[in-house]
């Protein structure tokens, strides 16, 4: 059986994060002072002393995650028996896809950097082109919610499911009044509940072209190289070592839907059986014991 590392995405996030790393590794401390030096302002101080409201900004919140998760696989998990603990395959929730790339070996930490700050500023702008934002649809079934949302989406007026997070919760992303009518629908089709999302955007859905078009640039300009293991990409939830395949995924990633529950049962059906979530909070964990309770599931 094997070993599977999973990368949690944006809104895991939480001040203090990453402080014990930055004060007992001087590994993780030259990490952390050379991001301050790439990204020009020192992200150090919003992570172990900012304000929630700080942190929250996609700007910040997404290299801070990015970086709690990269250093915590790195330095913070057992390295008592390294071949032991490595891990045969990985996945990250959307933004935690960087984070296993570059874990992985598959990208630089420093191209890793550049790249999840480039999404951050493009997502950023995306999402003041367009007043648009996500909810979290909870107890009905995966196919109800695609049919009910394809019965409203239309040019110009988007909803569209945008992450399969586990069987009965699947996040729906799109204009605020599409938004608006599709939780509206939902609950009277069955859904316990329709959350709106305190998001900023609609990720995950074609309101994101904007910020692909910007973040395709990117990525093309970048070298990527073959992974240590299987990278299980949230496009399709398979398994890919092939650099140019990386890189197209990672490119569709901004517009396509999040399909986590997929990566989790495929990384199962390969023989992953215990699985370990590097970064803050634990919301992958939740999401997997929902996927599969017979599965070993923990935190850094």
């Amino acid at each position: 059986m094997a070993k599977a590392f999973v990368f949690p995405g944006q809104g895991a996030q939480f001040v203090g994060m990453g402080k014990d790393l930055y004060d007992n590794n001087p590994l993780a401390k030259d990490l952390f002072e050379k991001a301050n030096e790439i990204l020009g302002y020192r992200i150090t101080d919003i992570m172990f002393e900012g304000t929630d409201e700080e942190l929250k900004q996609t700007k910040v919140t997404q290299p801070a995650v990015f970086l709690h998760s990269v250093l915590t696989a790195l330095f913070a998990t057992p390295s008592d028996n390294p071949e032991e603990n490595k891990p045969q395959m990985m996945a990250g929730h959307s933004l935690g896809e960087f984070s296993a790339l570059v874990v992985s070996g598959a990208l630089s930490f420093e191209d890793g950097l550049r790249l999840v700050y480039a999404r951050a500023m493009a997502m950023q702008k995306a999402c003041e082109m367009a007043p648009s934002t996500m909810a979290a649809i909870i107890g009905l079934a995966d196919e109800k919610v695609e049919e009910i949302c394809a019965s409203i989406n239309r040019e110009g007026y988007v909803v569209i499911p945008a992450n399969y997070n586990n069987p009965g919760q699947l996040v729906i992303s799109g204009n605020i009044e599409a938004i608006n009518e599709a939780c509206a629908k939902l609950k009277e089709a069955g859904a316990k509940r329709a959350l709106p999302l305190k998001v900023g955007g609609a990720f995950h859905s074609p309101l994101m072209q904007p910020a692909k078009d910007e973040l395709q640039a990117a990525i093309e300009q970048t070298e990527f190289h073959e992974p240590m293991c299987p990278i299980y990409q949230n496009v399709d939830g398979r398994p890919h070592t092939q650099p140019e395949e990386i890189k197209q995924n990672l490119i569709a990633q901004l517009t396509s839907p999040v399909r986590w529950t997929q990566c989790v049962q495929s990384m199962i059906a390969d023989g992953a059986d215990d699985f370990t979530e590097c970064g803050p909070g634990k919301a992958l964990q939740g999401m997997i014991v929902k996927i599969n309770r017979e599965v070993n599931v923990h935190g850094v």
